[in-house]
């Protein structure tokens, strides 16, 4: 993924799976796209998890990432 949109929400109260749900439905709001892909910072992830799936979008730790921020677009076509 080149371009996405950035998404911050550092609630502790608040689950990833919450947090990643909000920014999808802003992003299709915003964009008129469905996002297929998520990068969040590694200590977001139970457990050291590589990937999972909600849905249809991919959650994948990135250490780049700062933590509390998602990283949240399409993925590029190959």
């Amino acid at each position: 993924m080149h371009t996405g949109m950035l998404w911050f929400d550092n609630d502790p109260k608040t689950t990833l799976s919450v947090k990643i749900q909000k920014a999808m439905d802003y992003y299709n709001k915003k964009f008129g796209r469905i996002p297929d892909i998520c990068l969040v910072h590694p200590s977001m992830l139970d457990g050291g998890q590589k990937q999972f799936e909600l849905g249809k979008l991919t959650i994948r730790p990135y250490q780049p990432v700062m933590p509390g921020h998602l990283w949240i677009g399409v993925e590029d076509q190959k």
